[in-house]
């Protein structure tokens, strides 16, 4: 039950951080802030960030 969950989780936090980014990429001025966005999105560093 606890891995179901856990997946659960991670699907939300997931969406939740596409909604973030779109949301950011579509207030980006710049071409290159909005490759500057999708950089740090790639990065595996995003993803572990705490809430």
């Amino acid at each position: 039950m606890s891995h179901g969950m856990s997946g659960w989780r991670q699907r939300r936090r997931a969406a939740r951080s596409r909604r973030a980014l779109d949301q950011a990429m579509a207030t980006a001025n710049t071409p290159a802030m909005q490759q500057e966005l999708l950089t740090l999105a790639s990065s595996r560093q995003f993803m572990d960030l705490p809430r």
